[in-house]
């Protein structure tokens, strides 16, 4: 009886703090999510002060990465169309890191403890690996469209320009550039 009482209590626990890691309702508008998900305006102003990316680049591209679900993984692959084997790649949470960028930020920055489920560790990775595209390529802070085939690319890639003869990328950052210039326009009414 003890013991059904507390998987009771675990579970009601449980339940009760999906809140935090559930994604904004209103996707569409910045100061709805930032209303919503109040600490959230904190680590984007810690971030732009820091990195000196605004809030508006680094908020639409986590709206493509990962439509603000902290748990975000990429699709599995499966074989003979059944069979799981894997995820298509390690990227993972608000940001969609990868495993080998992530240990490099947490390296680079000291920040071992980062996680990518959290919505501040998201954004200082984010933060921090586009103030790297702007020391390694030379991309604007403001520049969503660059900053993000950079970030998705990576900075070697971008360099290459790999991004070039993928129009759907092109398209998505075009989408990317789009929606930071309508979460900017936003945030300045409600900031």
């Amino acid at each position: 009886m003890k013991y059904s009482t507390i998987l009771i209590a675990i579970l009601i626990l449980t339940a009760c703090s999906g809140g935090r890691s559930d994604p904004p309702r209103n996707l569409d508008n910045a100061c709805s999510i930032l209303d919503e998900k109040r600490g959230w305006s904190r680590d984007l102003k810690k971030v732009e002060r820091k990195y000196g990316v605004p809030g508006e680049v680094i908020l639409a591209t986590i709206y493509h990465e990962s439509h603000f679900k902290s748990h975000a993984r990429t699709p599995r692959k499966f074989t003979l169309g059944v069979i799981p084997m894997g995820r298509q790649s390690s990227a993972y949470g608000f940001s969609q890191a990868i495993d080998g960028t992530w240990d490099w930020y947490k390296r680079a920055t000291g920040n071992r403890s980062a996680k990518r489920h959290n919505f501040d560790d998201a954004v200082d990775f984010m933060g921090w690996y586009m103030n790297e595209s702007t020391k390694r390529n030379g991309i604007e802070k403001t520049d969503a469209y660059n900053q993000y085939l950079a970030y998705h690319q990576g900075h070697t890639g971008f360099k290459r320009g790999s991004y070039r003869n993928q129009q759907w990328l092109l398209n998505v950052a075009a989408k990317v550039q789009a929606r930071a210039i309508l979460y900017g326009a936003q945030l300045n009414t409600c900031r």
